[in-house]
């Protein structure tokens, strides 16, 4: 498949627009009419990308988060490095901010626009799904801690949304 050449200089290669679009076809939700926003944003420069996993316990009790300077306790994520596709990115985060290398499920969780900081312009955010035994160690960053969260507890987060958002998806799962 080929994009305009405007979408190739919005600064993302073909391979990574491929995989954008195939995982913003294939996310079993979508949040902030993100689809929409991706095709007028991508004819122009745009901010990087953001990815993030979402890890659960077999039983869908639990999740992984991460304990973030500003942002409260978050999924492990962040930015989508120049030529990484949004889950490769997801995937090299999740280690980075827990130790856990885990197979990520095939269709993304959720897409969103959102913005990480307040400084920051809104950009797209994918959410992905793993799943890992409650007693997988968790090595958290410098300053970052790392641990298992409650699904039926809330959490302090700049995303409030995404404890209910990850609570449909566990109902939602087949």
């Amino acid at each position: 498949m080929s994009y305009p050449s405007t979408v190739i200089g919005s600064g993302f290669d073909q391979r990574v627009l491929d995989a954008v679009r195939s995982d913003l076809a294939a996310a079993v939700l979508e949040f902030d009419d993100a689809r929409a926003w991706f095709d007028a944003a991508v004819r122009g420069p745009m901010e990087p990308l953001g990815a993030e996993v979402w890890v659960f316990d077999p039983a869908r009790t639990r999740v992984v988060l991460v304990r973030h300077p500003w942002r409260a306790w978050v999924p492990p994520g962040g930015r989508v490095e120049p030529g990484e596709t949004p889950r490769e990115g997801a995937a090299r985060e999740l280690f980075e901010e827990t130790g856990v290398r885990a197979e990520l499920l095939d269709r993304p969780a959720a897409v969103a626009v959102r913005s990480f900081h307040p400084s920051l312009p809104v950009t797209l955010s994918f959410s992905y799904v793993a799943v890992a035994a409650a007693s997988t160690p968790l090595v958290g960053e410098d300053g970052q801690q790392a641990a298992w969260k409650q699904l039926d507890h809330g959490w302090e987060s700049s995303f409030p949304e995404d404890h209910a958002r990850m609570r449909r998806l566990v109902t939602a799962w087949p």
